[in-house]
């Protein structure tokens, strides 16, 4: 993949560095993950009761001294829940390393395609934020570590990815290659694609309502549209000559990596079907496959088609 050279998204937030983690402690579920081999399926983040009372308590106690510690996580003017308080070092410019470069080019590529794709539709394309951590972070959707892999939260449109996944998607999982780490990109900003359409809110409130089977099956059709999407995407990069041979094999193998069967039988030894909630290998594969072959939003409703 020729990215060197190529516009860079400015919309980065650096927490790596930061050790408090970043964001305010009452966080929320609902995230959508990138499998990361400590398990399939959506992450969302939690407290327990007695760290709820704690945290509570501590708060009152500061809120007695004329502190409001809610107004100091949010930074003084946020609203809603889950808003992250950039410290000193998260406030700067991104680093410069070639990974972030990467990074921030592949997310500029994405802005670039949806921009049009909306443009066309008579939309505004809202572009979301990509957060580089590593260890741990906060979200509006709840805590996240390393062991949550790369993420989408619809709380608060942004993207989280640790730094250290790429070498973990080489290592573990055998999906080397630049558009391979690109398709992990392209696929969770495919989930912000799905909440800007109002696909995601539909879904997180019609799971509420269905049983944990069911509502992995409807998982696996949000996750095969996020592979469309992505696919979409790698077909508007392959218009711009950006791709070099081997680039689509390449996001066509971390495709076929991280199915759930092959992630199950990898972990485990076997497959439990009603589990799933990515996707099969040969699915994933296919529907980036559709994507990419089609370039139309049209060509990725997994939700009334075979999947």
């Amino acid at each position: 993949m020729e990215w060197k050279g190529r516009r860079q998204s400015d919309n980065i937030e650096d927490r790596r560095g930061d050790p408090s983690g970043g964001g305010n402690p009452f966080g929320r579920g609902g995230g959508f993950s990138f499998p990361s081999g400590g398990g399939v399926g959506r992450r969302g983040g939690g407290l327990s009761i007695g760290t709820i009372i704690f945290l509570v308590v501590i708060y009152l106690i500061f809120k007695a001294m004329g502190i409001d510690l809610i107004q100091v996580m949010d930074g003084g003017g946020s609203t809603g829940g889950g808003g992250y308080t950039q410290s000193e070092s998260s406030s700067q410019a991104p680093a410069n390393d070639e990974m972030t470069a990467f990074v921030r080019t592949v997310l500029a590529e994405t802005e670039d395609t949806w921009h049009g794709i909306f443009q066309s539709q008579g939309r505004d394309y809202e572009e979301p934020r990509l957060v580089l951590f590593s260890g741990q972070t906060q979200s509006a959707c709840g805590f996240a570590s390393a062991a949550t892999g790369p993420f989408y939260c619809p709380g608060d449109h942004k993207v989280y990815l640790d730094t250290a996944f790429f070498q973990q998607l080489s290592d573990q999982f055998g999906a080397s290659g630049d558009f391979a780490e690109a398709y992990v990109v392209a696929h969770e900003v495919g989930h912000h694609v799905q909440n800007l359409l109002g696909i995601l809110p539909k879904f997180n409130q019609a799971r509420q309502r269905m049983s944990e089977a069911d509502a992995n099956k409807m998982s696996v059709r949000v996750e095969l549209q996020a592979d469309c999407f992505a696919g979409i995407w790698g077909k508007f990069t392959q218009q711009k000559g950006i791709l070099e041979a081997g680039d689509l094999e390449e996001a066509l193998n971390a495709a076929q990596q991280i199915g759930d069967d092959t992630l199950q039988k990898r972990s485990q030894g076997y497959v439990v079907p009603e589990s799933f909630n990515h996707g099969t290998s040969a699915q994933r594969m296919r529907w980036f496959k559709r994507g990419f072959d089609s370039g139309q939003l049209s060509a990725c409703d997994t939700f009334s088609n075979p999947i």
